[in-house]
């Protein structure tokens, strides 16, 4: 795959050591990963809060540290899809 200068290209020739480190096959599961069950429950429960404005101040600091690591999972799998489809 090459990589230009161009400046839309910059965020994967960022994110290039990241997957180097990554097989194909650990790159396939990246771009397939899928919250669990019990998460999956969690975040609706603290959502519904959160739009009813009743979360307390340590439920709203964990909402916000899933959204946080749902925004990384969401970009490094973006990045994951756009690599292997590169590849074919």
């Amino acid at each position: 795959m090459s990589l230009t200068n161009e400046p839309h290209q910059a965020f994967h020739r960022g994110t290039a050591p990241i997957f180097e480190l990554l097989t194909p096959e650990q790159t396939r599961k990246l771009a397939d990963l899928r919250a669990d069950a019990g998460l999956t429950v969690r975040l609706s429960e603290l959502a519904e809060k959160a739009n009813e404005g009743e979360l307390s101040g340590r439920e709203r600091a964990e909402y916000e540290a899933y959204i946080e690591a749902n925004n990384l999972l969401a970009t490094l799998q973006a990045e994951a899809r756009f690599r292997l489809s590169a590849r074919s």
